[in-house]
């Protein structure tokens, strides 16, 4: 099967959740033997057109003029499916959804959405006027989460499929194994964003009320952000510059060693979808803490393999942190946990679900053409 992605940024330089995830979909759909092909936009220093992992990856050209830019920029999606000429277009966000809608309308090609997050919690203007339009006549929508999937359809009312993001459980396991962590430290980790919506000074507040309890307990920050600059004063005018340190961006590769290295993961979002991250503190053994928000009560059982906090509660955060901190059979417990439910989340998995919703919105879309009524 000849399939068509679409997302607005790729990795290497963009590595959000939705970033990451499309590259190991592409990657795992070409090992099923598909011929798959990304369309995204251009980044400076890397070539057009070239062939990656057995999936060929189409940057194109974005203007920075607001309107027109966009426009043109999903022209020349179109353009580039047409001549690809892709059995089935996939769009990673109901932003994406537009040009596999057109696509869909000029060149008769199905299409399936794929509601990632952001686009469906936080919808921007265009999406909130577009996005019923874009689920209504997709071939299949796809949302992250069951929460999501309820959110879709109050835009618009009709079968979604639920399909969470993976994990590379072998890449993970193979860079955990090096790290034998017999006993719980008191290293906290957080990778993300550092962005508003991220939460992270809530973590800071927590962690204030556990180093007054604990003061070896360590915080590193693994992510970079316009409120980098407003954390940093506000770790100073908390006094725990000592046990906090700011690392930056670093490469996807490298995440899984700071998380090797850690003993909690913190996820103190305002808003999510399906965090990647999660899954991969979670094959590391980490026990999470993260709020109760999105797609996050999908992948964390409060209490068995992590806890889950209310959004902006820097005290519910402190708690079940020194309860991890202080208890180490308790840490155990939840990291053995994790270890085993990780399992059920593999790029493999995902992969194979999505083959068969492609293959059925193919049928589908080919049924009604039969009958004219595409």
């Amino acid at each position: 099967m000849k399939i068509a992605i679409i997302v607005n940024l790729f990795p290497p330089k963009w590595l959000a959740g939705t970033e990451i995830a499309t590259y190991y979909i592409a990657e795992h759909l070409a090992q099923r033997g598909h011929e798959v092909h990304v369309i995204t936009s251009q980044d400076e220093g890397l070539p057009e057109e070239f062939c990656e992992k057995g999936f060929f990856v189409h940057r194109l050209p974005r203007n920075k003029i607001r309107v027109f830019g966009v426009l043109l920029f999903w022209v020349d999606i179109v353009r580039t499916i047409r001549r690809v000429s892709p059995d089935i277009v996939h769009a990673q966000s109901l932003g994406a959804g537009v040009p596999a809608l057109i696509s869909k309308k000029i060149l008769k090609i199905p299409y399936v959405v794929w509601g990632r997050g952001s686009d469906v919690y936080l919808p921007d203007w265009f999406i909130k006027l577009s996005s019923k339009t874009i689920i209504k006549n997709a071939d299949a929508a796809i949302a992250l989460t069951e929460d999501m999937k309820q959110v879709m359809q109050v835009i618009y009312d009709r079968d979604i499929a639920v399909v969470p993001n993976g994990i590379d459980l072998e890449e993970c396991r193979d860079r955990s194994s090096v790290h034998v962590r017999d006993n719980p430290g008191k290293r906290i980790l957080f990778v993300g964003r550092l962005h508003p919506v991220k939460g992270v000074r809530y973590l800071l507040r927590a962690l204030k009320i556990v180093h007054d309890e604990i003061p070896e307990a360590r915080l590193t920050l693994v992510g970079d952000g316009e409120e980098r600059e407003f954390l940093e004063g506000l770790t100073d005018s908390l006094e725990i510059r000592e046990c906090v340190n700011f690392i930056g961006r670093v490469p996807h590769d490298r995440i899984s060693d700071y998380m090797c290295q850690a003993d909690i993961f913190v996820l103190p979002s305002l808003s999510e979808g399906f965090p990647v991250t999660v899954l991969e503190a979670m094959a590391c053994g980490l026990p999470i803490v993260a709020t109760r928000v999105g797609g996050i009560p999908d992948i964390i059982e409060d209490g068995i393999n992590g806890y889950l906090v209310d959004a902006k509660n820097q005290e519910q955060i402190a708690k079940v942190l020194l309860k991890l901190l202080q208890d180490e059979h308790l840490w155990k417990d939840m990291s053995n946990n994790n270890m085993k439910i990780v399992d059920k989340f593999t790029w493999d998995k995902v992969t194979a679900t999505l083959e068969g919703i492609y293959q059925n919105s193919s049928r589908l879309s080919k049924c009604l053409l039969g009958h004219g009524d595409a």
